[in-house]
C-alpha cells in the first residue's frame, strides 16, 4: 500500500476528498461539542394548530452521526437557541459541561448574531491572558469560552466552525464572511486551535439545497448526515495538513510526552 494516499495535497481544498469514515477524524478518544440547534439535531414539527414546534433529537445530530462513523465518543453540550453568552454565563455551569476532553468542536453564531442581535465585535475584543476583560461582543464571549476550554485541558485540540452561507440575504452573507476572516485571527491566538471554514468551503444552504436536505429552517436527517461528513472530513484535512500537531494525541490529559516531537 502506498501511504501517500493518506497525505495532504497542497492543491487540495478542505472538502475535495470526502471519506465515509472521515479518515483521521477518528484518531480521537473523545470530543466535546459546543453548539446550538445545528449541533443538537433539532427538528421542526407542526402541531394541530399549525404551529411549528422545535425538538432537539440528539441521536440524529451530526455529532451522533460522527460517533457512529468514526468510533470516537462525542459529548454533546449543545441545545437549540444556544449562544456563546448563555453557554459561558449559565448553560455550561448549570449542566456540568466544563469537562476535559481531547478535543472540542465549537460551533455557535446563528443565535448570537441573527436572533439576539449580539454586537459582533472583532478578534481584538479577546484578551488572551485576561478573558474577564473581554468585550461584551460575539467575539468577546467566544474568547471567554475558548479560554475556559483551554484552562480545562491546555493541549486539547479545538476546532472552531464558521457560519454557513445560504444566499437568503446579502447582509447576512457579508457578516458571515467577516466573521470567518476574524476567526482566522482568533485561532492563531490559541495553541492547537484550527478553523473549520464552512463559510468558504462548506455546503451552501440555498433554496435548492433545502428542498432535499432541510425540513423547515433546520436540516432533515440527510442534511445532518451531510453536515457530519463535512465536519469530519474537514478535521481529517487539517490533520493531514498539520500532521505534526497530532502525533501526541494519546498523551493529551496525561503526564506522558515524547521529547522527539515538540508538538
Amino acid at each position: 500500500m502506498n501511504s501517500k494516499v493518506f497525505e495532504w495535497n497542497e492543491n487540495e481544498k478542505p472538502l475535495d476528498n470526502l471519506k465515509e469514515n472521515c479518515g483521521f477524524a477518528g484518531i480521537f478518544k473523545d470530543i466535546g461539542v459546543v453548539g446550538d440547534s445545528l449541533s443538537s439535531g433539532e427538528f421542526e414539527a407542526t402541531n394541530e394548530a399549525g404551529e411549528t414546534t422545535y425538538h432537539d433529537m440528539y441521536e440524529y445530530s451530526w455529532p451522533a452521526i460522527l460517533e457512529r462513523l468514526t468510533g470516537t465518543k462525542y459529548y454533546n453540550y449543545s441545545r437549540g437557541g444556544m449562544s456563546f453568552k448563555e453557554f459561558y454565563e449559565s448553560w455550561a455551569d448549570k449542566n456540568g459541561f466544563w469537562q476535559k476532553r481531547q478535543a472540542y468542536i465549537v460551533n455557535l453564531g446563528n443565535n448570537d448574531l441573527f436572533v439576539f442581535q449580539q454586537k459582533v465585535g472583532s478578534a481584538e475584543d479577546i484578551h488572551l491572558n485576561h478573558p474577564e476583560e473581554n468585550s461584551d461582543t460575539y467575539f468577546g464571549y467566544m474568547g471567554k469560552v475558548l479560554s475556559k476550554l483551554k484552562s480545562l485541558e491546555p493541549k486539547a485540540r479545538i476546532f472552531l466552525v464558521s457560519l454557513q452561507i445560504d444566499h437568503t440575504s446579502k447582509e447576512k452573507d457579508a457578516l458571515a464572511y467577516y466573521v470567518a476572516e476574524e476567526m482566522k485571527k482568533v485561532v492563531d491566538m490559541y495553541s492547537y486551535t484550527y478553523l473549520l471554514d464552512m463559510t468558504h468551503f462548506g455546503p451552501i444552504y440555498d433554496e435548492e439545497t433545502r428542498k432535499k436536505f432541510a425540513m423547515g429552517f433546520h436540516p432533515n436527517a440527510m442534511g445532518y448526515y451531510v453536515y457530519a461528513l463535512a465536519i469530519g472530513n474537514y478535521i481529517d484535512y487539517i490533520i493531514r495538513e498539520k500532521y505534526e500537531d497530532f502525533f501526541q494525541i494519546p498523551f493529551i490529559g496525561t503526564s506522558l510526552n515524547n521529547g522527539n516531537y515538540s508538538r
